[in-house]
């Protein structure tokens, strides 16, 4: 591997307090971090990156995505959930094939990429295809194959657990280490009790968690009580689903009780707070959960319900969330919330070395260009970077010592033909999509078979 040095950086690594270095180095090799502060003397760079009037931080993590759904964004605007997946996105869906979550994943990339995100939890179907973006790219990753019970609806990209399966084992720590694969069932409410049951079962086989949604409305709160006599969390904890460290997406509508069983399972929470507010679902209790001990980290959810995939954007609106919702201007600190959006998101996903920047990381970082009028002046550079920057302001991704954005430019993946594709195929997917697909309600949970 080349050897980098970044020199002249201001390094921001979030903590419970701001530390800075200023005007600092950080020397690469291997695809680690070797020094920071002062170059070794014998250290011999390949390539030396001018960092002056830039910010050092570790790479953004998005804990929960469905990367492909680049391909309908803008197509289910302005609707509630249950009209939103039966009107828009399961409709849309029908007519996705397996290439085209190739090119969605691809262009998710591109843009991901260039607002600072160094890797992604992706939960959609055929998932080889994003596996071969993540290879290309240079990304990291932990890809989950959905599956929606034993009943599979054709619409939905259809597989089964055992292919899924065989994705966990072939894929997992692929890519020199980049790629590790979940379990994905998809939710308490689409997935059959069985069907969990037996994801369950597989994931303990396998030393996997599982990535599913969960208690994203009160509705689902409320009929899994009436059908099961306990909450979604309790239900699937009950099956075996949280066995092994595992993500809860979203699980908006917890109790005391729920959150004891995400704390002893050791189970990642994934707030999504802007599909939370586009979809008018209330807002994850990330402060209530870190409190009580929960693992939280931040994801952008699909283009389909975010519109996009900026963990900068997401992170600003998490902390202003919990503010607002709390009433407390002081929970959530700008330095917190970076942490949110970087190590929290990095252990989740199971990569344990990545998230900081000291000696022996993972090199997987990124500058953020400092000399803009609306990053002026710096008086706290943590807020700078959470309240003021754009994603535009991104000027350097690095990943495991690899560049993929250099002076804002791409380096691995090929942008102009991936718009160009995905403009002409994503209205066609719209375009033919069918006019009425099998009905799912977000109001009732599947049982048995």
């Amino acid at each position: 591997m080349r050897k980098l040095l970044v020199q002249h950086a201001d390094i921001l690594t979030p903590d419970a307090e701001e530390r800075i270095l200023r005007d600092a180095n950080i020397a690469i090799d291997g695809g680690k971090i070797v020094a920071i502060g002062e170059t070794p003397h014998e250290f011999a760079a390949d390539e030396i990156i001018d960092a002056k009037n830039h910010v050092a931080l570790p790479g953004f993590f998005n804990a929960h995505t469905h990367a492909a759904m680049t391909l309908l964004r803008g197509s289910a605007e302005d609707l509630p959930l249950d009209r939103w997946f039966n009107e828009g996105i399961w409709r849309t869906e029908s007519a996705v094939r397996e290439d085209d979550v190739y090119w969605g994943t691809a262009l998710a990339a591109c843009e991901m990429i260039r607002s600072g995100t160094v890797g992604m939890a992706d939960h959609y179907f055929w998932m080889h295809q994003s596996a071969r973006v993540v290879q290309e790219a240079g990304m990291k990753a932990l890809l989950g194959w959905c599956v929606f019970g034993s009943d599979f609806a054709a619409e939905m990209g259809p597989t089964t657990l055992a292919l899924t399966s065989d994705f966990v084992a072939e894929f997992q720590n692929s890519a020199g280490g980049r790629i590790k694969t979940i379990l994905a069932p998809h939710s308490p409410y689409i997935s059959t009790t069985r069907a969990l049951a037996d994801a369950a079962d597989v994931a303990r086989k396998l030393s996997v968690g599982c990535h599913i949604h969960v208690s994203e409305s009160q509705g689902q709160v409320d009929n899994s009580f009436k059908q099961f006599g306990k909450s979604p969390v309790a239900y699937l904890n009950d099956l075996g689903i949280f066995d092994n460290p595992s993500i809860a997406a979203h699980a908006i509508y917890v109790n005391d009780e729920d959150i004891e069983i995400l704390r002893e399972k050791k189970v990642s929470v994934v707030a999504c707070p802007k599909t939370h507010f586009k979809l008018a679902m209330r807002t994850t209790r990330i402060v209530d959960l870190m409190r009580a001990g929960v693992h939280v980290a931040l994801g952008t959810d699909g283009a389909a319900s975010n519109n996009t995939l900026d963990m900068l954007e997401v992170a600003r609106l998490a902390a202003l969330a919990q503010k607002h919702d709390t009433g407390d201007a002081t929970v959530l600190s700008s330095m917190q919330t970076l942490k949110l959006a970087t190590r929290h998101g990095a252990r989740a996903m199971g990569f344990a070395n990545s998230g900081v920047l000291q000696v022996g990381a993972d090199a997987d970082l990124i500058l953020i260009d400092m000399d803009k009028p609306h990053l002026a002046p710096r008086h706290n550079l943590a807020a700078n970077i959470v309240h003021s920057a754009q994603g535009s302001d991104v000027n350097y991704v690095i990943v495991d010592g690899q560049v993929l954005l250099r002076k804002g430019e791409l380096t691995t993946l090929d942008q102009e033909k991936i718009m160009r594709h995905v403009e002409k195929r994503g209205l066609e997917i719209v375009r033919g999509a069918l006019t009425q697909t099998q009905r799912y309600s977000v109001q009732e949970t599947r049982q048995g078979a």
